[in-house]
């Protein structure tokens, strides 16, 4: 496994070679919490990676042969598939790769972590979006309103979700790790 402190390649760079037989490479940028979360599942399954950051600003020409977008993160094999969109990334590492599952084997404690999770994903955008308008000096009440509610909803859903902790296994995987971070 290789460290994330890697390079960063950006307009006019060479694209990488092949990826290498074992490996599995994570395109990323190094503040995204959408490629961090694909970050966290490599780290916690231990496979074996190396991490290329994207410069998100000035994206190399090649990158949107990786992903039609230039969005981050993207994972790619030794096979040269390519798999996208954080979510979807971290549950192809969990059922590609060996060893300790992420998710739970049951299908109803499964959905009912993907539901928890689910009210998460609405943060960090709402985040980002709150800076870049602060940043820019634009009014953004309404954006902080709107994150000041996303929050609200996950204390009430987080509530519920521990009252019915005792009765589930949640601790049949790894995935409450990867909810904390």
């Amino acid at each position: 496994m290789t460290d994330d402190a890697t390079r960063t390649l950006g307009k006019g760079s060479i694209p990488p070679g092949p990826v290498p037989e074992g490996i599995i490479r994570l395109y990323s940028m190094r503040f995204c919490p959408y490629a961090h979360r694909t970050r966290l599942v490599l780290r916690a399954k231990g496979i074996r990676h190396e991490v290329i950051n994207i410069n998100l600003r000035n994206k190399p020409e090649w990158y949107f042969t990786k992903h039609p977008f230039g969005q981050i993160p993207v994972l790619e094999n030794s096979k040269c598939q390519l798999i996208y969109e954080s979510v979807i990334a971290c549950e192809y590492l969990d059922d590609a790769y060996p060893g300790r599952k992420l998710y739970p084997y049951d299908p109803y404690e499964r959905a009912r972590q993907k539901m928890l999770l689910e009210l998460f994903y609405k943060v960090p955008h709402l985040t980002k979006e709150c800076l870049v308008a602060l940043r820019c000096g634009r009014d953004c009440a309404d954006l902080k309103l709107a994150l000041r509610q996303e929050f609200c909803n996950l204390e009430e859903a987080y509530i519920l979700f521990l009252s019915d902790f005792d009765k589930f296994n949640y601790w049949s995987s790894d995935l409450w790790i990867l909810a904390l971070h």
